[in-house]
């Protein structure tokens, strides 16, 4: 997982690369509750974790349903849908107290924050970008909150505070989300967010002075800014109505409109809007040379409409490029009416082409740099003469350079084989490219790659208290269910016994296309130290080789991405890496999903299980938010075929009676991506439906969301939890 703080490279790509994020995030964090000192168990408590007596908060089952072709499907949770409801709140509050009584409860949680704490106090930079006559980069301190923006003139100089989104709240909760520079550099945009919302608030300050413009926007979601002439286009959502509940009112209507500075946003002029599809969300940006307005359009997580309009006649409206949502296309520069777009379309592995405007038809597209049929194209960027290509080989990074003919050039040589470019920094004008390198046991450090010498040296590498010396990282194939070879990557100790003894923590995605790389994270030191095996399994709807990986995992295939799960957890117990009574799943988000579908579907495979923020109701998804976007990778209850595979292994609609590992559901108080009533309904039906004495607890975060800006602060409380209940069930003394 790339870390919030990196900044990807200023690139043209526009709207429909945000819809691809939709679901990556991290999330977690729970507040401390005074009620929670009653002891809620019997007198063997947290000392032996199978004997523990658990006594949830009663949950009322009432007599709802829904009838989907003709056959009535109880939902009798929904009343857990109602966010501002007075008895949704204190059936929050009574989770959360027996969450946060057991979660301290535990005897090795100390411990364990306080080597996470040791872990994490350490300086941290993104690459440096420049923008006017400054460079820029993140830098936290190490136990900073937020990353704080800094400005410098050169390099070598003493760097300066730009924006502190520290000082924005008195615990962290708000966070920086962009910052949007005018070309001539004298002005920045910028945007926060409050509690870990999708919600974004805008605001425009003075480069020199550091001060703030009177210009102030809000109710921007999923949008960047893109600035032309003394003002800058950017999408947003019509303001809520009075009283309605923000975090979880279904996103309709976007809209994109054009804000000149010092102006009130009530004069913003309204650019373009789609009164005919009220799920459809747009995203605008500029060209370089200020000649033209791209608009994509999509309906969902993959594929988009691009359309332009040339900027000297604002009254000829948009003319298209590609009007259908058959593929992703990408701008990434121009010459004039020639246009250079990444794309997979007819490239399930991507690929670079040019189209020029005056014959815009598929037949007269040509070819840059052509699919390459064994990697997939992840990005590409323009930096001084060359195009900088990211590629994904067997789920790890390489980079290339080609010239703007589309000729191979070089390799450019990466720490290790098995590793993330978590960054790229650079543009036209540069005369070096600066990139983020990490791996799993190698902390995202920052090299700059001179173009002229074609070599690289180390600009910032962090120091974290551990030697990663010590580990190993290994990459296995193993067989699914229907025989596909599926790739996983597996960290541990250096010597580590094959006995099936071993604590073993196996994570997986599997859906919208989103590759999961090698990537360091504090929060598995103390496992691995401890003798833990951290996995991660490559599965299938992920987009680590192509469009067809991707297909093989959403719609009517979905089935396979929890199988190819399930092979890893019976392969990582086949070769004695762990057994079933030390085995523990986790997933964040879309990977929520895929922890809940195998915890129903094989609860005797998993001793312990983390769905996180996960999208856990099926048949109801499309109802909140940004769902509806997600249909692209699901499908929906609505249609009669996707209904009855929806069915099969929504989690929430597949808890049986039964003996459940430990599960911890985590939740945040403010997610408006995947709102918390997924996983409110799917912990109360687990907990009804436990068989056996394992804990099903509902940790439900305050002032957070979805996970994108989460405070260090609460970031290690979320990690400490987890991880405590991790290893106390899974019996680590």
């Amino acid at each position: 997982m790339k870390s919030n703080m990196n900044r990807k490279m200023k690139s043209k790509r526009i709207f429909f690369s945000l819809l691809s994020t939709l679901f990556f995030a991290a999330c977690g964090g729970n507040a401390p509750d005074k009620a929670a000192q009653t002891n809620p168990f019997g007198s063997n408590m947290l000392k032996d974790p199978d004997l523990v007596e658990m006594r949830y908060p009663a949950t009322v089952a009432e007599n709802t349903a829904d009838t989907f072709f003709g056959q009535v499907i109880p939902d009798p949770y929904r009343w857990l849908e109602e966010g501002k409801n007075e008895r949704v709140s204190d059936w929050v509050g009574a989770q959360s107290r027996l969450a946060n009584y057991y979660l301290k409860a535990i005897p090795l949680r100390k411990v364990i924050e306080k080597r996470m704490r040791q872990l994490w106090d350490f300086e941290r930079v993104s690459a440096p970008f420049k923008e006017g006559d400054y460079y820029y980069y993140y830098h936290n301190t190490g136990m900073q909150n937020q990353s704080v923006l800094r400005q410098l003139k050169t390099l070598s100089d003493a760097p300066k505070t730009f924006i502190d989104p520290n000082k924005l709240s008195e615990d962290g909760t708000v966070a920086l989300q962009g910052v949007y520079f005018s070309p001539d550099g004298k002005h920045a945009a910028y945007m926060t967010s409050a509690g870990g919302s999708d919600w974004r608030t805008a605001q425009v300050m003075d480069v020199e002075t550091g001060k703030l413009l009177s210009d102030k926007l809000e109710w921007i979601r999923y949008s960047g800014l893109s600035w032309y002439k003394d003002g800058f286009y950017y999408s947003r959502y019509p303001k809520p109505a009075e009283g309605v509940d923000i975090y979880t009112v279904k996103a309709e209507f976007h809209e994109v409109y054009y804000h000149k500075i010092g102006t009130p946003q009530a004069e913003d002029q309204l650019v373009y809007a789609d009164r005919q599809n009220k799920d459809y969300m747009l995203g605008v940006s500029v060209t370089e040379d200020e000649k033209f307005l791209l608009l994509s359009v999509s309906e969902s997580t993959s594929g988009n409409a691009l359309y332009y309009q040339r900027l000297d006649q604002p009254d000829s409206g948009f003319e298209p490029i590609v009007t259908d949502f058959a593929a992703d296309y990408s701008y990434l520069d121009n010459t004039d009416d020639k246009f250079v777009i990444y794309t997979n379309d007819q490239a399930p592995n991507y690929r670079l082409i040019e189209i020029d405007l005056k014959t815009p038809q598929r037949a007269k597209w040509r070819n840059v740099i052509a699919q390459d049929p064994k990697r997939v194209l992840e990005g590409i960027n323009i930096v001084g003469q060359y195009y900088v290509a990211q590629y994904i080989h067997n789920a790890c990074n390489q980079l290339e350079l080609y010239s703007h003919a589309g000729k191979f050039v070089s390799k450019v040589a990466l720490p290790d084989t098995i590793g993330n470019v978590t960054e790229l920094a650079g543009d036209k004008k540069s005369t070096e490219l600066f990139y983020g390198f990490t791996s799993f046991t190698y902390p995202n450090a920052i090299f700059k790659f001179d173009l002229a010498s074609q070599k690289s040296t180390l600009w910032k590498m962090p120091k974290v208290d551990f030697n990663p010396d010590d580990y190993e990282t290994k990459q296995v194939f193993y067989p699914s269910k229907d025989g596909t070879k599926v790739p996983m990557f597996i960290c541990h100790k250096k010597g580590l016994k094959l006995d099936g003894s071993n604590p073993t923590l196996l994570y997986g995605y599997g859906g919208f296309n989103i590759s999961i790389l090698p990537s360091f994270s504090i929060e598995r030191i103390p496992f691995i130290e401890n003798g833990g095996v951290y996995v991660v399994a490559n599965i299938r709807g992920g987009g680590e080789f192509g469009a067809k990986w991707h297909d093989g995992g959403r719609l009517l295939n979905k089935q396979n991405v929890f199988d190819d799960f399930i092979a890893a957890a019976e392969y990582l117990i086949a070769a004695q890496y762990t057994s079933k009574s030390k085995l523990a799943i986790e997933g964040r988000s879309n990977g929520g999903l895929l922890v809940g579908a195998c915890l129903t579907q094989r609860p005797d495979l998993f001793k312990v299980a983390v769905p996180i923020v996960g999208v856990l109701d099926m048949l109801r998804y499309q109802k909140f938010g940004v769902g509806e976007a997600w249909a692209y990778d699901y499908g929906l209850s609505s249609d009669s075929a996707q209904f009855a595979n929806l069915i099969k292994y929504s989690p929430l609609h597949n808890v049986r009676k039964n003996n459940y590992p430990a599960t911890l559901v985590m939740t945040a108080e403010f997610d408006d991506r995947v709102v918390p009533a997924h996983s409110f309904k799917f912990g109360a039906a687990l907990q009804t439906n436990q068989a056996s004495k394992h804990p099903i607890l509902l940790r439900i975060d305050r002032k957070a969301g979805h996970g994108a800006g989460k405070p260090t602060e609460k970031s290690i409380e979320e990690a400490t939890d987890k991880l405590s209940f991790i290893l106390f069930n899974l019996g680590l003394k």
